[in-house]
């Protein structure tokens, strides 16, 4: 294989991404504007740089090889981060700021992230934020492939810690969503055997939330419900427990919230039992370097997360 550090271009990673992202030869070259013969070539460029096919020519299209796969991944992330370069020279010479992405569990968003971009956007002008939602295993691929500067999630098994930088971390407490008039609002304070009947809008099985509320309820010696409607959305919850009386396990965060706002007349219960989810991190890739407005905005972050509990 030939030293690709000197040969690799850019035209040849964004010809790779493109056949990806079309699976046809002559759409991407004509995305590139660029004809379908020098594409061709192109292709055969890096195939001899790696010694081997890139894609499997199918009747449903161009289908990427293994080592196609490792080059797509990080062609996603350097053509990410090359738009993201001129993006940030160009706003700052029309002074303007940049864009920071940050990726967080429900929970951490709600108490952490939101916080902190009010008191970013007090001090800078402009800046543009995008904040990702979701579950601790897609939030951190989804870093890895360069969609996020950082984000408020748990490390999966199957990635190595060693590859991050693993700052603050904050415990989750479980709580649970039911509807205005729900049999369970007549009880003052209930406990986890009150809830044996009633069904769940839960997260997938094997999440945190999932797992810590199936362990209270098997050491409570109370059966896990046979009805179960799994979701990560909290709207899609909140729609189906408005005209039922399934229960719905969040976090102490997503309480809060729903009992200040009353949103759609759903109310936030907490049983006598504690219900505790193992910790997020604040969890940053190492050797990557953070823009300045990123590097502000974890640094509003990690002073949220250093402050105690009320």
């Amino acid at each position: 294989m030939q030293d690709l550090t000197s040969r690799l271009q850019w035209r040849h990673l964004r010809l790779i991404h493109a056949i990806d992202e079309h699976g046809q030869l002559s759409v991407a070259a004509q995305r590139l504007s660029i004809t379908q013969p020098a594409a061709s070539r192109m292709l055969a460029e890096v195939e001899a740089m790696v010694g081997q096919p890139l894609f499997a020519r199918t009747p449903k299209g161009m289908v990427p090889t293994d080592i196609a796969r490792v080059l797509i991944r990080h062609a996603g992330a350097l053509l990410r981060g090359l738009a993201d370069t001129v993006d940030e020279v160009t706003a700052f010479g029309a002074g303007r700021t940049g864009t920071v992405r940050v990726g967080s569990v429900t929970g951490a968003a709600i108490a952490y992230v939101v916080p902190a971009i009010q008191r970013l956007k007090q001090d800078v002008e402009g800046a543009e934020v995008y904040v990702g939602v979701g579950p601790s295993d897609t939030l951190m691929q989804d870093m890895l492939d360069g969609e996020y500067d950082f984000v408020l999630a748990r490390v999966p098994t199957d990635l190595d810690p060693r590859a991050f930088d693993i700052m603050d971390w904050r415990n989750e407490k479980a709580e649970f969503l039911i509807r205005a008039g729900h049999p369970l609002t007549r009880i003052a304070r209930p406990s986890i055997t009150d809830l044996a009947g009633y069904g769940w809008v839960a997260q997938a099985t094997g999440t945190p939330m999932r797992r810590a509320v199936e362990e209270a309820f098997i050491a409570h010696n109370v059966p896990l419900p046979d009805d179960v409607v799994t979701t990560t959305s909290l709207l899609v919850m909140i729609a189906y427990l408005q005209t039922s009386d399934l229960i719905s396990p969040v976090s102490s965060e997503v309480g809060d919230l729903v009992r200040s706002s009353g949103v759609g007349g759903i109310q936030a219960i907490a049983v006598r039992e504690p219900m505790v989810i193992s910790p997020y991190h604040l969890i940053q890739r190492k050797s990557v370097m953070l823009s300045p407005l990123a590097q502000r905005l974890r640094n509003l972050v990690v002073d949220g997360l250093s402050k105690p509990l009320a």
